[in-house]
C-alpha cells in the first residue's frame, strides 16, 4: 500500500504538469501560499514549493484553510488525466494507435518558460492546451532553449537592450527522457563536419507530452552545446543546425521513445527537415524507393504557413545545405541538385537558394494559412510552385487561428460567464449555441466586471512603471508620478505586439498634433498603453519603439501614454483582459492572422483594427471598429497615410463618442451592446477548441487515411 500523500506531495504533482497553468482554482492556491513570492518567481510553482518545505507548507495551508481546495484540485487533475469522455475519444480515437506529431520551433506555454518569442509560439502553446482539453492523441516536439528569448530592458533614452536569463531544468516541470534500461537517451545527427548529439526532455501539457531536444551536453563541442541556447539567435549556420535538430532530430527522438507518428504537422517551415527523415526511415525500414517513400510521406504531412512576409521564410545556400544534409542525401540516394530541388520553387534554377517553406510544401499533401485572407495571400505567393494551376486551384487552404479560452480569460470574467452561460460552457466553447444568448446579459454586470479588470490593469501598469523609473534613476517627483498614471474613468487603448516595421506601431503618431488633441481633450480624453519587443537585429523596429518611448516622456503626454517593457505572456494577459480597445494597424495583408484581439473579445474589450488577418473575416460592422475599407493602394506611402487618416477619423467619429455617451446611471449602453455582440458573434469562432477541431476534421483524419467518406468528382 502506497503511503498517504501530504499537501506538499499533491501540489508538487500538480506543479509537474502545466495543466495547472490554465486552472484558475489551482493558480489561486499557489498565489495564496505567498502572493509576493508568487509574483517575484514569475508564477513558477516549482520554485515556490522549494521555498516551502512540507512542514512550512502545512502551517501555511492551515492558516489559509487550503487543504480541501488542494484535495479538490488534485482529484480534478486525476479525473482530467484519466477521462475518456472527450471530443477526441469520439472523433479522433483512430489517432490513438499512432498519434499526430506537432513540430514547432517555439511554444508559448507560460511566462515562467521563455521558449517563445511571440504569436507563433503562443499559438503553438494554445494548440497543445486545446488538444489536451479535447483529448486529441497528439505529441509535440520542440527545442529546449536554456536562455530562451530575451528579457527586454528599456533604457532611459528609450533604446531596447536584451538580457538573456539561464533556465535551470530543475526549476521547470520537465524530466529527462531515459532509455528502457534506465540509461540516458541520446540522439545524434551526422553532418559533413561532425556529429551533433542531443538529449531529450519531456514536459507534460495536460494530456499532451512535449519533447524538447537539448544539445547542452558533454558529448558536443562548444559550438554545438550553444546550439539550443537561444531562440532565433545566431547566423544562418546556427539556424540551419537548429532546424536540422528540430526536424530530423525530432523524428529520431520520437522513434527512440517508441512513437511512430501517423501524421506530421509542421507548424511553420522551421521543422520541414522532418519529412526527409521520415522518407529515409521508410526507405531503410520498408525497402521503398525514394519516389514511393516521398509520396507516402507527403500523404501523412500537414503544413501550416504563418508568414505572408517574404523575409520571414528561411533560405540557405547550397553549400550550407550540403554541409548539414550531405549524409542524409547519401542515404536518400539523391544527387546534390536533386536534394536542393526539394527546396526550390524552380528545380532547374541552380542559383536559387534552398527555402524551408518550399520543402514543407513538397513534403506535405495538406497545407493551410491561418486566416481566410492569409489563405488567399499564400495561394498567390506560392502559385509558382504549381505553375499549371490557376491561383484559385493552388492547394493551400486556411484554418483560422483561435485562442485557448481558459488561458486568456480573466477569473472575474470567468465567474461572470459561469453565471450567464450554459452549464459546463467551457467544455464546449467552440459551439455557437453556448454564446447565442449573450446579448441578454445585464449590461451593469458586464460593465462592472470589465471595469474591475481595467482597474487591475492600471494598478499593474503603475507598478511596472515604478520599477522601471527607479531602475533608470528618475527623480523622486517622476517616480511618484507613476502612481497617478492612467485614469480608470478614461478611454484606454492598448497596442502590444512585435515591433516589426510593417505592424506600424507609430501609425497613430503620424499627426502628432492631432494625437495630442485626442489624448489631452479635457472632456473626452484618450489614454494609450504600448508594449512590444523588436527583434535584436531589427534596428528599424528599435527606432520605432524608441520614438514611442520618448513621446511617453514628454510632459504633455506623461501619465496619459505609457510604454510597458518586457512584453511577455504575463503582461499580455493583463493587457488583453483590461483595455477598452485593442488597436491593430498592420499593413494589409501582412498580418497572417493575429490572435491578441481574439483574447480581448473574450474579456469584454473591443477591437479597432485594419481589416487584415482574422479581423477581415470577423468584423460585421457592429462587433467592433474597422480602420479603412479593406482596399489597398499600390503606393505604400499613400496607403500608410490613408490608414492613418482612417484611424483618426474612426477614433474621433465612432470610438470616442460611443464610449463617452452615457445614460443616467453613467453606463455607455451602446458601447456595452457592442461588447455583447462581439462576445456572442466571435467568442465561439475564434478560440483554439474550434481551431483544433478543424485541424482534426480537415487535416489530421484525412492525412491519417481515416475519413469515412470522401467522394471525388469524375472530370
Amino acid at each position: 500500500m502506497s503511503p498517504k500523500k501530504d499537501i506538499h506531495d499533491k501540489l508538487s504533482e500538480l506543479a509537474g504538469n502545466l495543466w495547472w497553468s490554465w486552472q484558475p482554482d489551482v493558480t489561486a492556491i499557489f498565489r495564496e501560499i505567498d502572493p509576493v513570492r508568487w509574483s517575484e518567481l514569475s508564477h513558477n510553482p516549482i520554485l515556490l514549493l522549494r521555498e516551502y518545505p512540507p512542514e512550512r507548507l502545512e502551517e501555511r495551508a492551515r492558516e489559509e484553510m487550503l487543504h480541501s481546495r488542494v484535495n479538490a484540485a488534485y482529484r480534478d487533475w486525476q479525473d482530467y488525466m484519466s477521462s475518456t469522455s472527450t471530443w477526441g475519444d469520439i472523433h479522433a480515437g483512430v489517432l490513438g494507435f499512432r498519434p499526430v506529431a506537432y513540430f514547432s520551433a517555439e511554444f508559448g506555454l507560460h511566462e515562467s518558460f521563455r521558449i517563445y518569442s511571440g504569436g507563433l509560439g503562443v499559438l503553438a502553446g494554445d494548440h497543445l492546451k486545446s488538444a489536451s482539453d479535447l483529448g486529441i492523441p497528439l505529441v509535440a516536439v520542440g527545442l529546449f532553449y536554456n536562455e530562451g528569448y530575451f528579457k527586454q530592458v528599456v533604457k532611459e533614452d528609450g533604446w531596447q537592450s536584451e538580457e538573456y536569463i539561464h533556465a535551470d531544468p530543475a526549476d521547470l516541470p520537465m524530466n529527462e527522457v531515459s532509455n528502457p534500461d534506465g540509461s540516458e537517451l541520446r540522439i545524434q545527427l551526422e553532418t559533413r563536419t561532425g556529429v551533433i548529439h542531443a538529449k531529450v526532455w519531456q514536459m507534460d501539457v495536460g494530456r499532451i507530452p512535449l519533447y524538447l531536444l537539448d544539445t547542452n551536453i558533454d558529448e558536443n563541442n562548444d559550438e554545438d552545446r550553444k546550439l539550443t541556447s537561444r531562440l532565433y539567435g545566431g547566423d544562418h549556420r546556427m539556424r540551419i543546425r537548429q532546424e536540422l535538430l528540430l526536424g530530423i532530430g525530432g523524428v529520431r527522438a520520437l522513434n527512440a521513445v517508441g512513437i511512430l507518428p501517423r501524421v506530421i504537422h509542421m507548424n511553420e517551415g522551421h521543422s520541414a527537415f522532418a519529412g526527409l527523415e521520415i522518407i529515409r526511415s521508410r526507405m531503410v525500414n520498408d525497402g521503398l524507393s525514394f519516389h514511393d517513400a516521398h509520396r507516402e510521406t507527403q500523404a501523412s504531412g500537414v503544413f501550416t504557413t504563418h508568414t505572408p512576409v517574404p523575409a520571414g521564410h528561411d533560405r540557405f545556400d547550397g553549400e550550407l545545405v550540403e554541409e548539414h544534409l550531405g549524409p542524409i542525401r547519401d542515404s536518400l540516394g539523391l544527387e546534390y541538385n536533386d536534394l536542393l530541388a526539394l527546396g526550390r520553387v524552380d528545380p532547374q534554377n541552380h542559383s536559387e537558394s534552398f527555402c524551408m517553406t518550399v520543402l514543407a510544401f513538397k513534403t506535405a499533401r495538406r497545407a493551410n494559412g491561418v486566416s481566410n485572407l492569409h489563405g488567399i495571400v499564400s495561394r498567390r505567393m506560392w502559385q509558382s510552385l504549381w505553375p499549371w494551376r490557376s491561383e484559385e486551384e493552388v492547394p493551400v487552404g486556411h484554418i483560422t487561428n483561435g485562442v485557448h479560452v481558459s488561458t486568456w480569460l480573466a477569473q472575474p470574467m470567468r465567474v461572470f460567464y459561469d453565471r450567464v452561460l450554459p452549464e459546463n460552457w467551457s467544455r464546449r466553447s467552440g459551439d455557437p449555441i453556448v454564446f447565442s444568448k449573450f446579448d441578454k446579459v445585464r449590461p451593469t454586470e458586464l460593465w462592472e466586471t470589465h471595469q474591475s479588470l481595467k482597474n487591475r490593469l492600471i494598478l499593474f501598469a503603475r507598478h511596472r512603471l515604478l520599477v522601471q523609473a527607479k531602475r533608470n534613476g528618475l527623480s523622486d517627483e517622476q517616480i511618484q508620478a507613476t502612481q497617478s498614471t492612467l485614469d480608470p474613468q478614461h478611454l484606454l487603448i492598448g497596442f502590444a505586439r512585435r515591433f516589426a516595421p510593417y505592424k506600424r506601431a507609430d501609425l497613430v503618431l503620424r499627426d502628432l498634433e492631432l494625437f495630442e488633441q485626442l489624448v489631452c481633450d479635457d472632456d473626452r480624453p484618450v489614454q494609450f498603453i504600448f508594449a512590444g519587443k523588436a527583434h535584436p537585429a531589427d534596428e528599424q523596429g528599435k527606432q520605432i519603439m524608441q520614438r514611442i518611448f520618448k513621446m511617453t516622456q514628454e510632459k504633455r503626454f506623461r501619465g496619459r501614454v505609457v510604454f510597458l517593457e518586457d512584453y511577455d505572456m504575463k503582461l499580455g494577459r493583463r493587457l488583453v483582459q483590461g483595455v477598452d480597445v485593442w488597436l491593430n494597424n498592420p499593413r494589409r495583408p501582412y498580418e497572417a492572422s493575429g490572435t491578441s484581439g481574439q483574447k480581448v473579445v473574450l474579456n469584454g474589450g473591443l477591437n479597432l483594427s485594419v481589416l487584415d488577418g482574422w479581423w477581415a473575416e470577423a468584423y460585421d460592422g457592429l462587433n467592433g471598429f474597422a480602420i479603412g475599407d479593406g482596399q489597398i493602394h499600390a503606393n505604400q506611402e499613400i496607403q500608410d497615410q490613408r490608414d492613418a487618416d482612417f484611424l483618426m477619423k474612426t477614433l474621433r467619429e465612432e470610438v470616442i463618442p460611443l464610449y463617452y455617451t452615457r445614460n443616467d446611471d453613467d453606463l455607455p449602453l451602446k458601447w456595452i451592446n457592442k461588447m455583447k455582440r462581439a462576445v456572442r458573434t466571435l467568442g465561439w469562432r475564434f478560440n483554439a477548441d474550434r481551431m483544433v477541431m478543424d485541424y482534426v476534421k480537415s487535416a489530421y483524419l484525412p492525412a491519417a487515411g481515416s475519413e469515412s467518406c470522401d467522394m471525388r468528382i469524375i472530370p
